[in-house]
């Protein structure tokens, strides 16, 4: 599969249709120029492959994780703002602007929430291209609506992260013309109503992951579908169709914990057996499936590695509390030899000092000229494995983990206590604690003590993956967990609205309360 190229200038420069975003490269008054390789709306959506194509873009803003004028990281908002880790960097002046929102002070001028915002739309506006044009070329039916339910699956996909990152935002489900750029901000009802009804349209139409060939790995399926409709049931505390759709997932039998939890970060775990989407990053210049536009490498792996000989930036750092999450517990190894033991997944998520980073050597404070204690290692990638290119240092070649099977089974076990069914939601849980190597909990946990062990497997099965302040904001502790930081209950929930977008929209777009 490879995407033609007069697609990918066509839709790179659609891109300047998108919601609100002047800064992307397209001025406004390209519409009325001439496409210059031959190629516009009107003329290219005819074939197959046209079809293919405009789907294949649909995945292109996924991987674009640094652009002008901000950064798009998950885990700027997941992890750093949370209390599972610092922002790191070389000082405080070093990415000034992260600091602050760590600390709750985040400036609606900053480029971390404008990239957040623009790496969305520029999705949705792929999607909602795709969208519109597929349905009238003539090919087989089940193809179309596969590549259909693909556009519909990132389309929620970005939704999800708009809503969970911002709460009311432009709702656009059709490309816009230049007088209707100017949108105001939808209900959150609205907004999870469109995300549920893409997610169920997808996961009626798209195959299995048993359904693509192994050079396909990275598209949606019904099961990646499946899954983030579940989450979003989760999110609005609909916990019967939350465990319904947890259960399609489990049920297909296409997915399976990974035996060796410190396996799922490396190279060769990648798209494992409990893989149930990855954003995909080449390990080599070319690209992967489709050509994608922006796949050589991630630049998380730069952003999180330590600094010094270790060619990182040494950014989201793990904080002591994080680290003690991790269960410690005794063990009789031999008459009179108790041992202590620690939870195996510390170790595969978090270097610390005095630890040897695989092939880059041992982490000192003299080699990193910092005295943090702890480095994320889930990203941490060793040297051999880097992609070819970067700038200034090598990307790495780690695919993004979004949704992993683990997470579904702790979804499940989530809804499951809240519907009474205590017994069923320990069975979940355990399932993610016997992989791990853990002890067994009590058998008899229910109520608030289980909702509780289902909260610190959460924290410590995802750890550094995105996770932490979403999760912790939809229970409801933010003031609890993160006061200290600076949250303030009915304010901190959302992030800013990025002044940028308010200013281009005339007033149509209002700030969020507190900002």
């Amino acid at each position: 599969m490879i995407i033609m190229n007069q697609t990918t200038t066509w839709m790179a420069c659609m891109t300047g249709a998108i919601l609100l975003a002047a800064a992307t490269g397209c001025s406004r008054d390209f519409l009325d120029r001439d496409p210059y390789i031959g190629s516009s709306a009107g003329n290219f959506y005819q074939t197959p492959e046209d079809a293919e194509a405009a789907t294949i873009a649909c995945y292109a803003p996924l991987q674009v994780e640094i652009s002008v004028p901000g950064s798009h990281f998950r885990w700027f908002f997941g992890d750093i703002v949370s209390d599972d880790s610092d922002k790191g960097g070389s000082g405080d002046t070093d990415a000034p602007d992260l600091l602050e929102f760590e600390n709750f002070l985040g400036d609606p001028s900053s480029g971390i929430v404008l990239g957040e915002w623009q790496a969305a739309y520029k999705g949705i506006t792929y999607c909602n291209i795709a969208l519109e044009n597929v349905p009238g070329i003539a090919m087989d039916e089940l193809q179309k609506a596969a590549y259909l339910g693909e556009a519909k699956f990132l389309r929620a996909y970005w939704y999800f992260n708009l809503v969970t990152t911002f709460g009311e935002v432009p709702l656009v489900t059709k490309t816009l013309a230049p007088s209707e750029y100017a949108q105001s901000k939808a209900p959150v009802a609205d907004i999870w109503a469109q995300i549920e009804a893409d997610l169920t349209d997808a996961a009626a139409d798209l195959p299995f992951k048993s359904g693509y060939n192994l050079n396909e790995r990275g598209r949606a399926t019904r099961g990646a579908a499946n899954a983030l409709l579940a989450k979003a049931y989760l999110y609005q505390k609909k916990w019967a169709q939350c465990r319904a759709a947890c259960e399609d997932v489990i049920g297909s039998n296409e997915y399976q914990l990974a035996a060796d939890y410190g396996s799922i970060f490396t190279l060769g775990g990648e798209n494992g057996p409990g893989s149930i989407w990855e954003i995909q990053y080449a390990n080599d210049s070319g690209g992967n499936w489709g050509a994608q536009f922006w796949s050589e490498g991630s630049y998380t792996n730069v952003f999180t590695r330590a600094r010094g000989p270790f060619q990182g930036y040494g950014f989201n750092l793990p904080t002591q509390d994080f680290v003690d999450e991790f269960e410690t517990w005794e063990e009789e190894q031999g008459p009179g030899n108790i041992v202590t033991k620690v939870d195996p997944r510390l170790g595969y998520t978090v270097y610390q000092l005095g630890q040897v980073a695989s092939d880059w050597g041992e982490l000192t404070e003299e080699a990193i000229g910092a005295p943090h204690p702890y480095y994320a290692r889930k990203y941490f990638n060793p040297s051999a494995e880097q992609a070819p290119f970067g700038d200034p240092n090598p990307n790495g070649a780690s695919n993004d983990r979004v949704i992993r099977l683990a997470d579904v089974y702790l979804m499940h076990a989530e809804a499951c206590n809240e519907l009474g069914d205590a017994g069923t939601a320990m069975f979940s849980l355990q399932e993610v604690r016997d992989r791990a190597g853990v002890p067994d909990l009590n058998a008899n946990l229910s109520g608030v003590i289980l909702r509780d062990a289902i909260w610190h497997e959460r924290r410590v099965e995802l750890g550094l993956e995105g996770h932490r302040f979403f999760d912790v904001v939809r229970q409801g502790r933010g003031a609890e967990l993160f006061g200290e930081q600076g949250f303030v209950e009915g304010v901190h929930e959302i992030f800013p609205i990025p002044t940028a977008e308010i200013t281009l929209s005339n007033g149509a777009l209002t700030q969020n309360p507190g900002y």
